[in-house]
């Protein structure tokens, strides 16, 4: 009976180590699963602030680029109202100066549809006595911009047939010109103007004389 109840104890034992053992396990994995899920409700959070910077941040640069593309805006009309501005105003003064002739019609963006259909728009057309005057006015100046000018003039005569019986001046104008352009379009016959102390100055050498196209 003794070794009965020995063996009982004994086995009391064991079931009471398991128990704190399994117990001990338990609390282990427990606590563990309880890290891993505050680790996941820290992550989610994380990735939950980093969706709402990266939606804050989308935000403000479509509103940069909603802002840059009408600054852009801006400068494109800007510069298309250039000859307007600047060049206009200035053509009488420099034709009369350089040509010593009165400008008697000066018509800025002039513009004209042919029976065809075909449609040309010059910057700015003026008209002496004895001459007519065709402007074309770029940001920046380029020697394609020079050789398209020798074709812009073939159209203007054919668009314009009325001034075929006056020699024809052409004027390139532009913000800055770079020198190497500027004796390109000077070699080519054109007056060029650049701003200058009085808006738009001629850039030639004192003693150049325009071709007659």
């Amino acid at each position: 009976m003794a070794a009965v109840v020995e063996r009982i104890d004994r086995l009391e034992d064991v079931v009471q180590d398991f128990v704190v053992s399994v117990g001990i396990e338990f609390n282990k994995l427990y606590n563990s699963q309880m890290r891993t899920e505050i680790e996941m409700r820290a992550f989610k959070d994380e990735m939950r602030a980093f969706k709402d910077e990266m939606s804050t941040f989308k935000d403000e640069m479509r509103q940069q680029s909603r802002e840059m593309n009408r600054k852009w805006g801006d400068v494109a009309n800007k510069l298309g109202t250039l000859v307007e501005d600047l060049v206009a105003p200035s053509l009488s003064r420099i034709i009369e100066a350089k040509l010593r002739e009165p400008v008697l019609d000066l018509m800025p963006r002039r513009k004209r549809r042919l029976a065809d259909g075909r449609v040309r728009e010059f910057d700015a057309v003026a008209v002496t006595a004895s001459l007519v005057c065709l402007n074309s006015t770029k940001a920046t100046l380029r020697s394609a911009d020079v050789e398209r000018f020798v074709e812009d003039i073939a159209a203007f005569r054919e668009f314009f047939p009325e001034y075929d019986t006056l020699p024809l001046v052409g004027i390139l104008a532009s913000l800055a010109v770079d020198e190497s352009v500027l004796n390109y379009a000077e070699a080519t016959g054109f007056l060029v103007l650049a701003v200058g102390d009085q808006l738009m100055e001629i850039q030639n050498r004192p003693d150049f004389e325009p071709k007659r196209w």
